[in-house]
């Protein structure tokens, strides 16, 4: 398509202004007022572009933040009316059966594209959202079967894309209806206040929840979305980043009371699991004030984190009086438990950066080393070289600057978590050393 020639004339004359604009000028901007042609921009087409960003109604605006409020009530209201509920994926199940066109020996029911169309002739208008003409050409570019079953797709693939379709969607507008402001992100109250109303339909935790508890349980359980979709602290995180995670199913799994208890444990939102991170922090608050000190948080874990690592944590992160409370040292849980994920990497790094320049040096691996010689004197082993375990360090990032390691580097190496665990920790350097004579004890 070309160009209007009057409006490259227009942009060939157009003047790039550099002065800066006046405080009147600024006060006077009104971001409703419609758009005024300048003598520069006299084109017809500038006066009708249409405005592309709506901000919010600022907060004592009660009229057009309750009218916003109503408009984003009901709009979810109505996407919530087109989900599929179970009668009617139990519907669009036996449908799928009643048009298989092979069975595999294995027992696995395909469908074939002429069937497939009869098939969306039969399903209801709901349905047809979801079963489309595009979902089995995907599906079938996936499809692995030998040539005697070619051009098939296997149903249960079908309805499994529309059952976590559905579900997905649904969680979409759960969280959406706590998100007040209405731009697709959740404040931290916000979190809260959605684990608070669904804690009745977790099986597995409305039973055994006591109302004295729940504050540190949701605190608990919200703390983990906003360590791994909020690293850079902004204070909010994305819907579409909670529903791509994985966190939310994996909360949503305690509505499955008869799971076993093994995997309970292993699920950070379960009571087990949350009471057992409360539990190491009220063992290691042996005053009883509530808050740890640097002495107390000595004792997490194996109880050999360095004393330089441990000082550098508590000039980092967030402490009250010099001592942390239980948000804090869920961040710090949640690093150490996790050294191989970016979030965790991130965390750590800002520990380690101690002259925050955005990378680590020679110099910088040897303060934290000076920690782990302290241990190795206390319990009278054998001496280690630094330069052989720099070298080793170096060698294992292999950085894009020989003598400086970035947060990048680290996360590109797929060695980051040996690397951060030999420079705070003694008990897994000593296995670090000894890992090939097997040696572990000290």
């Amino acid at each position: 398509m070309e160009l209007d020639p009057d409006i490259v004339k227009e942009f060939e004359n157009l003047e790039v202004a550099t002065e800066k604009p006046s405080e009147e000028e600024l006060c006077s901007f009104d971001e409703e007022a419609p758009l005024k042609a300048t003598p520069q921009l006299q084109h017809h087409t500038y006066s009708t572009i249409p405005k592309f960003f709506h901000a919010p109604p600022p907060a004592h605006n009660t009229l057009r933040q309750n009218l916003r409020k109503e408009a984003h009530s009901l709009f979810l209201q109505k996407r919530s009316q087109e989900l599929l509920d179970n009668d009617e994926l139990g519907a669009l199940w036996t449908l799928l059966e009643k048009h298989c066109t092979q069975v595999t020996p294995l027992g696995q029911q395909l469908i074939d594209y002429d069937d497939y169309l009869k098939l969306l002739e039969a399903v209801s208008a709901k349905c047809k959202k979801y079963v489309t003409a595009r979902l089995y050409a995907k599906l079938l570019c996936h499809s692995m079967y030998p040539a005697n079953f070619a051009g098939k797709v296997e149903i249960a693939s079908i309805f499994n894309y529309t059952m976590r379709k559905v579900w997905l969607t649904q969680g979409r507008i759960g969280l959406s209806f706590y998100d007040e402001i209405g731009q697709g992100y959740l404040r931290e109250i916000d979190m809260e206040n959605y684990i608070i109303d669904i804690i009745p339909t977790l099986a597995q935790i409305s039973s055994c929840v006591q109302p004295s508890f729940q504050s540190f349980y949701v605190c608990t359980v919200v703390k983990k979305f906003f360590f791994f979709l909020d690293p850079l602290h902004t204070g909010r995180i994305r819907i579409r980043d909670i529903l791509a995670s994985g966190l939310l199913t994996e909360l949503l799994e305690l509505r499955d009371e008869e799971a076993p208890k093994e995997t309970q444990e292993l699920n950070w939102f379960s009571m087990p699991s949350v009471l057992t991170v409360y539990g190491n922090y009220l063992n290691l608050d042996k005053d009883h004030n509530g808050m740890l000190s640097k002495q107390e948080l000595a004792g997490y874990g194996t109880g050999t984190l360095t004393s330089v690592f441990l000082d550098r944590v508590f000039d980092e992160c967030r402490t009250f009086d010099g001592e942390m409370d239980y948000k804090t040292f869920l961040d710090f849980v949640l690093a150490l438990d996790n050294r191989h994920e970016p979030q965790s990497l991130h965390y750590l790094f800002r520990i380690l950066d101690v002259q925050h320049k955005g990378y680590l040096t020679a110099q910088t691996l040897h303060y934290f080393f000076k920690g782990i010689q302290e241990q190795i004197s206390a319990v009278n082993a054998e001496a280690v070289n630094f330069e052989d375990l720099k070298d080793e360090i170096f060698d294992m990032v292999k950085s894009k600057d020989p003598f400086k390691i970035t947060l990048q580097d680290l996360i590109n190496c797929g060695q980051a978590e040996t690397v951060v665990s030999i420079l705070i920790e003694f008990h897994k350097f000593w296995a670090y050393e000894n890992r090939e004579d097997g040696s572990h004890n000290v």
